[in-house]
């Protein structure tokens, strides 16, 4: 009797002792642990990216803003190459300064003589240079000083040589007094397809210092 009760007593303790070793469980995975599958479980992906504002002073563009503009002049003596200068600062154009393949002579009197005959016989003096990609250009600044009343015959070459069609023309010019003349309407005959705005004129005393008279000419013309 003692025999199976010290038999029923080692099996209770053997039956208790594996109940034990068996309520280990498995630890679970950090948030950040790659699962099974090789693939990062929900909680470790990143969050998808949205797109991003503008940073603060940085806006987006409207079309009249997107515009590229282009500043193109004829200048003799300098006058109107200073206010091109002044508008591509202003404006942030793009310039192209026409050059004659045969430079014009240095004498003033003699360059009158030649202004005169040139404009007689409707010549097209040559452009040493081309503009590349004019196509890209959406606002064209032409500047050019009066000569007889009229645009230098050079001038007329740049009309020639390239389509303005569907093109913003802003014209200007210097002289001693004489101001655009008919040079505006010549533009539009010349130019149909394109939208010519008012021209500025700025006197060669004051062309030195263009900067005022170009500013209130931009914010009138808004462009």
């Amino acid at each position: 009797m003692k025999k199976w009760s010290s038999m029923l007593l080692l099996c209770t303790l053997l039956g208790m002792l594996t109940a034990c070793g068996g309520t280990g469980k498995e630890p679970e995975k950090e948030p950040s642990q790659a699962d099974t599958s090789g693939q990062e479980t929900e909680d470790a992906k990143e969050p998808e990216t949205e797109a991003a504002e503008p940073e603060s002073g940085e806006e987006y563009q409207s079309d009249e803003e997107g515009k590229k503009a282009l500043a193109v002049y004829f200048s003799w003596s300098g006058n109107t190459e200073n206010v091109a200068n002044s508008i591509a600062a202003q404006t942030g154009a793009d310039i192209f300064k026409i050059v004659p393949a045969e430079p014009y002579v240095d004498d003033y009197d003699e360059l009158l003589d030649i202004a005169t005959k040139e404009k007689q016989d409707g010549a097209r003096p040559e452009i040493a240079d081309i503009i590349e990609n004019f196509e890209q250009y959406d606002i064209i600044y032409v500047g050019y000083p009066n000569w007889w009343s009229d645009m230098p015959m050079i001038l007329y070459t740049f009309f020639d040589s390239y389509d303005l069609s569907g093109k913003t023309i802003a014209p200007f010019c210097t002289s001693g007094g004489s101001g655009l003349s008919n040079t505006v309407n010549s533009i539009k005959e010349l130019e149909p397809g394109a939208k010519v705005l008012n021209g500025l004129h700025i006197s060669d005393s004051a062309s030195s210092d263009p900067d005022s008279a170009v500013e209130e000419w931009l914010e009138n013309l808004g462009i």
